[in-house]
């Protein structure tokens, strides 16, 4: 999963990052509003970590333009500020969640994967799409009750079209999304993957929409 934090202050943006590596997460880390993505652009992330308080502008500002963008995103604030009206106000202006410092790094890790879940239309934390049943956690996956043995390329394919059930992937954004902090992997080399992906779950669970990506399929 890969991770995009836009908080200000130095040692807790270290300890994010560092806190996420541990994790598996990659991440970016920007701390000013004017160095944030557009909200198309915000499709390459899996979560964002929003500060509300920035020195060139206003988290709340950042956020309605995501929204009104169409992003989907999941945001969620991680602010000092505490009050009742705040905490509504970026709630009903479209943050997924909202986390008052200081927090617990557990606490937050367990949000994020909350908001995952939801984006993902999961009730748990094991996905179920069908007889798949995929473990975010522990990286783990099942068809029908067997273990599958997915190389780690392999899950990271699955789990990101399994954030998405339903809804076609852009092969491009697939191809970033693999490769977050550095250039998109080929797509020779996807292709070679995604062929490996369905040998192994089934080639029907995922469908190919020519020109424009892949879908995983929801069974009816």
């Amino acid at each position: 999963m890969h991770v995009l934090i836009v908080e200000d202050d130095l040692e807790l943006g270290r300890a994010l990052q560092q806190v996420l590596q541990t994790e598996g997460f990659s991440s970016q880390w920007l701390r000013r509003a004017a160095d944030a993505p557009q909200a198309v652009e915000l499709a390459d992330y899996a979560c964002v970590l929003l500060d509300l308080s920035l020195p060139d502008g206003s988290g709340f500002d950042l956020l309605t333009r995501w929204r009104r963008g169409g992003a989907l995103t999941p945001v969620l604030l991680i602010t000092a500020r505490s009050g009742l009206d705040e905490r509504l106000r970026g709630l009903d202006g479209g943050a997924d969640d909202y986390l008052v410092k200081p927090f617990a790094m557990p606490e937050l890790l367990s949000r994020m994967r909350a908001v995952q879940r939801r984006y993902a239309q999961q009730a748990s934390e094991l996905w179920r799409i069908g007889d798949l049943e995929i473990s975010p956690g522990a990286r783990t996956a099942r068809v029908g009750g067997q273990a599958l043995e997915l190389s780690p390329r392999e899950f990271n394919i699955l789990l990101e079209l399994a954030r998405e059930p339903g809804r076609a992937v852009a092969k491009g954004a697939l191809a970033q999304r693999l490769e977050p902090l550095g250039e998109a992997l080929e797509f020779s080399a996807l292709e070679v993957h995604m062929s490996n992906l369905r040998k192994k779950i089934g080639p029907e669970r995922i469908r190919t929409l020519r020109g424009v990506g892949y879908r995983l399929e929801r069974p009816e």
